[in-house]
């Protein structure tokens, strides 16, 4: 079994302005992905939006905090899944289930996880 990081992005704007309908399919495809993935998800979840994040950086001795995200970029982090399952095409298997990948304002990355055992 390998480890893997799936990073489902999309544009704030355009999720801050689905219909109820583009939301209920996008709650639909991550059902979907739950369901099949089941025993395999190690962990999850939906991020907050950027303007919540805080970010740290080189500052001399002490490192220098602002608020907001890393970069300003259309396409942000909104949700994460990390799976243990057989090999990658399983992984993208299960990523393919997430509505992200059809909405045409964001996408679904998968990484796989470095095992230091």
């Amino acid at each position: 079994m390998a480890q893997y990081l799936i990073l489902i992005y999309g544009d704030e704007a355009r999720w801050d302005a689905v219909t109820d309908d583009e939301r209920q399919r996008v709650d639909e495809g991550h059902r979907a992905f739950r369901e099949r993935a089941a025993a395999s998800i190690r962990a999850s979840g939906e991020l907050e939006p950027t303007r919540m994040a805080t970010t740290l950086r080189s500052g001399g001795e002490q490192p220098l905090i602002t608020d907001g995200p890393f970069l300003e970029t259309k396409e942000v982090l909104g949700g994460f899944y990390v799976v243990d399952v057989p090999d990658l095409d399983a992984a993208l298997d299960l990523a393919g289930l997430l509505a992200e990948v059809r909405q045409g304002h964001g996408g679904v990355q998968v990484h796989p996880l470095v095992d230091h055992s």
